[in-house]
């Protein structure tokens, strides 16, 4: 009974007081929490590139963003993402096999980031819109907690499904080096 009524607070604490999401890049950490607590704490993978905003650069934008959508409430654990779309494929997870995966894939859940300065990570050539810079689950679980992505921040498929279900767009997310 004590555990219904500690989800309900925090359910109840989530709606009224809103989430948001700090990113911190130099301790590859993911940190979800309202105004009074801290709700989560996940491992990630930034970008083996470093932290940047040009267009192709496949470094990881840093910043203020919100979540413009999210993607795969009804995708499989595991579930491969095409084109932000599930065509069937659940495709494997390294958790304690040390496999590279060659194509970057993206499994699970999408949460496509948007950012708000503009010239910084907003219009032209730094729109992390448009490069497609997403919070998402990987195969490569194994690499989480270094820096490992292509641009994105990756997430254990167990830990985006988790984030997904607290966020809603509109989400404010920020990400520091």
């Amino acid at each position: 009974m004590m555990k219904i009524f500690l989800l309900i607070s925090l359910l109840t604490s989530i709606l009224l007081n809103g989430v948001e999401i700090e990113i911190l890049i130099s301790e590859q950490k993911l940190i979800l929490k309202d105004s009074e607590n801290i709700i989560g704490t996940y491992r990630i993978s930034s970008s083996k590139y470093g932290e940047g905003f040009l267009e192709g650069s496949n470094q990881t934008p840093l910043g203020k963003h919100v979540i413009k959508k999210k993607i795969g409430s009804e995708v499989p654990f595991g579930g491969r993402l095409r084109w932000r779309a599930f065509y069937g494929e659940i495709f494997p997870i390294y958790d304690k096999v040390e496999k590279y995966v060659k194509k970057d894939v993206v499994q699970s859940r999408i949460l496509w980031l948007d950012g708000l300065e503009e010239g910084v990570n907003r219009g032209g050539n730094v729109d992390s819109f448009k490069r497609y810079i997403y919070i998402h689950g990987t195969p490569e679980e194994w690499l989480l907690g270094q820096k490992a992505s292509k641009g994105c921040i990756r997430m254990s498929n167990k830990d985006v499904i988790e984030l997904y279900s607290y966020v809603v767009e509109g989400t404010k997310v920020e990400i520091f080096p």
